[in-house]
């Protein structure tokens, strides 16, 4: 790797987290990734963090694999292998490598920040709003869809969160699923199958949940996940493209090609110090 002593931390492998772990690992970073037990992933097929629950994942070049302690992480980073280590103490996994980490990512996009601070490497980037550049971390990255999607903001914070879900298609709120009440989630469909408006694609403790729209169903949480009233467990996509929920989406990208460009940025503020 071009960037060997440089490993970076990526906190949360969603699908835009896994767009910025794509693009500091196909650049030559060492990355490892930090998830939760249980994380409540949707668009499965193209997030790390399904190598929790899965054992491993192959998405676009890239193996992700689940790793049982910060030694078998270190291991797997040696042989072209992103390492999930799922811990959600930062401080305990920095403590036990053998140099801190020159960057640490908060990619959990929680609309709020939940405990990464300004200190915790050299250089700490938060993606998305409840992050103030300067104060929390050195670097925000823009994730609402439109012009600034992707800017990397050295000073001040990004756009708050609206609470919608941006258009993709022509369809904004009304292309995301949500559990209808309490519950263990269930499917009878998987994620790329083609659906009609109307149709029930499994239910919550038995309540069903339809699909609002012709399209394709590009995202699923894990079956027997259990969910509370209102979460987020499915995306249904308009544009009916099969191949585009089995890979990493323009957001994921762009999202990840500003983390890439913060960390260069940084390095490059180094040399020329």
């Amino acid at each position: 790797m071009l960037f060997a002593n440089h490993l970076i931390i990526v906190r949360g492998a969603g699908d835009l987290g896994t767009g910025v772990v794509y693009r500091l690992f196909k650049a030559g970073f060492p990355v490892l990734v930090l998830e939760l037990s249980n994380p409540l992933v949707v668009r499965r097929k193209v997030a790390l963090a399904a190598a929790v629950s899965e054992g491993e994942i192959q998405i676009e070049g890239m193996n992700g694999r689940l790793a049982k302690d910060v030694q078998e992480a270190l291991s797997m980073i040696n042989q072209g292998i992103i390492p999930v280590l799922v811990s959600a103490d930062l401080e305990s996994v920095v403590d036990q490598l053998p140099a801190r980490p020159t960057a640490v990512i908060d990619a959990r996009v929680a609309k709020r920040n939940i405990d990464t601070r300004i200190d915790q490497a050299s250089l700490v980037i938060g993606l998305g709003p409840g992050f103030f550049a300067g104060q929390d971390c050195h670097a925000v990255i823009e994730t609402k869809r439109g012009h600034t999607l992707g800017r990397v903001i050295w000073h001040g914070s990004a756009i708050p969160d609206t609470g919608t879900p941006g258009i993709v298609a022509g369809k904004g709120a009304e292309r995301v699923l949500r559990a209808p009440q309490d519950g263990l989630a269930q499917w009878h469909v998987a994620i790329g199958d083609q659906v009609s408006s109307g149709e029930v694609l499994g239910d919550v403790n038995g309540e069903e949940v339809k699909a609002p729209f012709d399209g394709v169903v590009r995202g699923l949480i894990a079956p027997d996940t259990a969910v509370s009233m209102g979460l987020k467990i499915g995306d249904i996509d308009h544009r009916a493209d099969r191949d585009a929920c089995f890979s990493i989406s323009d957001k994921a990208l762009a999202i990840g090609g500003a983390a890439l460009e913060a960390v260069l940025s940084y390095l490059n503020s180094m040399v020329l110090d």
